[in-house]
Order: C-alpha cells, then structure tokens, then sequence
C-alpha cells in the first residue's frame, strides 16, 4: 500500500509565503510525475503545478511566478513553494503521484488527505 501525507498548510497573511510537503511512502518502487492540485470551497479541484520524475514542471496560468514545485526522488517528497499568497489561494492543497509499486507495474495515482491554506486579506 503507498500513503501520501501533506504538511505545511495553515493560516498566512496575505503576500506571505508557505512551502507544502508531501512524502510518499510504502510499497514504492518508482514515482513518476507528481502534482499538486487544490479546491477551494464550492469549486472543482484544479491542477497548480506538476512535476515529471526527471524534473520538468508544469504550472498553472494562475500561478505561474508565484508557485514553484520541486522534488526529492530520493525522499519521495515532492514540495510547493508559494510566494506573495493572495486570499484566493485559500483551498485545500492535494498531492497526487503515479507509482509503480513494481518494475512492471503500471503507475497508479495515489493521493494525499489534503492540507488546508488559508490566507487573510
């Protein structure tokens, strides 16, 4: 079994900076493109930003310049830096990753509970 668990939410004054985390861990042999997505309340969940395993990253037009994902292949952590925070970044923040629990697997998506950003104005 693989578990995902985010950390690093809270509650930032607005123009302020979080960095989230998001450590896989379990039955792993390999992760391939890992993502942050979030939802805000009465909204759909909506992709922010992507990263591939060898380190290409995708964001959304929304966040471009703000937002900045990284990983850690060797921690199996995956990582959103978010800077100038604006009350419309308030959402519940989700991790998502493809793992292959094996060589020959196919990479299933896994995800985390969510963390919860909120950011007063």
């Amino acid at each position: 079994q693989v578990q995902l668990v985010e950390s690093g939410g809270g509650l930032v004054q607005g123009g302020g900076s979080l960095r989230l985390s998001c450590v896989a861990s379990g039955l792993i042999f390999s992760i391939d493109a890992m993502d942050w997505y979030r939802q805000a309340p009465g909204k759909q969940r909506e992709l922010v930003a992507a990263i591939t395993s060898d380190g290409r990253t995708t964001y959304a037009d929304s966040v471009k310049g703000r937002f900045t994902i990284s990983r850690d292949n060797a921690k199996n952590t995956v990582y959103l830096h978010i800077d100038s925070l604006k009350p419309e970044d308030t959402a519940v923040y989700y991790c998502n990753a493809g793992v292959k629990v094996h060589r020959f697997a196919a990479a299933k998506d896994y995800w985390g509970q969510g963390t919860q950003v909120t950011v007063s104005s």
